[in-house]
Parts: structure tokens; sequence; C-alpha cells
């Protein structure tokens, strides 16, 4: 009597063989694939971007370490002020852009100018917030006060660029 095991593994092996026929080819295939495959970092999608104005607007509004330094901006003020910084930062970066970049310099150039900006921007806060008068009739002009120390700070920053 045949051992009917003997037969199941003698149907198998053709399969088999196939198998591994298949397998370096599918392999070779996806490796084509991976190979033409362009991760494109530059530019962020505007959901990245958004994203970045969303962490700016609370890293300035609310206690963080910067804040506890140059105090805190209101969220309407800051939610401005975010979206001014990233817009300028955007363009900073695009602008040294290259189509030979894989993008990793040009987002390194973007950060650190969201960076630089939000920083230049608190200082500059702090600074006409404390070189104004305290009192209930200088409201007004310690606010204007803080308003033109984000113009001066971001004509310096294009002044730079």
């Amino acid at each position: 009597m045949a051992d009917p095991e003997s037969n199941t593994t003698q149907d198998n092996a053709p399969a088999a063989e196939s198998n591994q026929a298949q397998a370096p080819a599918h392999v070779d295939d996806t490796t084509a694939k991976l190979n033409n495959l362009t991760l494109r970092i530059w530019p962020p999608t505007q959901r990245t971007r958004d994203a970045v104005i969303n962490r700016l607007i609370e890293t300035l509004s609310t206690q963080s370490v910067l804040s506890k330094r140059y105090g805190t901006i209101p969220e309407e003020e800051a939610s401005a002020v975010a979206k001014s910084i990233e817009e300028e930062a955007f363009s900073v970066a695009g602008a040294s852009f290259s189509a030979d970049d894989d993008g990793i310099e040009i987002l390194q150039v973007y950060s650190r100018e969201i960076s630089k900006r939000m920083l230049e921007t608190v200082k500059a806060r702090a600074a006409a917030t404390a070189a104004a008068p305290s009192g209930p009739a200088d409201a007004d002009s310690s606010n204007a006060g803080a308003a033109g120390g984000e113009d001066i700070s971001s004509s310096s920053v294009k002044a730079e660029a």
C-alpha cells in the first residue's frame, strides 16, 4: 500500500518550486518600485502648515518655556502672529529651494526661520510691554507698542533676507 503523505508531498513539489521562482520576481518588482519612489518633503502640505500654525498659536498663547520668560500673547493676536510667522518662513524657505534638493535642507531652513521669527516676535513684544508705562489710560498705547514691535521685527527680518 502506498503512503498517502508521499503523494501529497510529490504533488506539492512543483507548486513549491513555482512559488520559489515567483518570490524573487516579486521582490525584484517591489525593489524596482521602491527605487522609483520619490519622497517629497518640500513643499509641506497645507495640512502640515496648518498644524505648524496651530502649534505656534499654542506656544505663544499658553504657558511654555518661552512664555515664562517673555509672557503669553492673547490667542487672537497669537493666531495672527503665528500665520504671519509661518507665511514669512515658508516664503524664505521656498526661495532657497532647488529641484536638486531632497527637501531636508529646505525643511531645516523653514524650521529655523519659524523659530527665529517666533523668538524675535516675543522679544519685541516683551520689550514694548516693558517700555510702556503701566496704567489704565495707557492700555491702548501699550497695545500699539506691541504691534509696532512686531512690525519692526518683521521688517528687520525682511531686510536681512
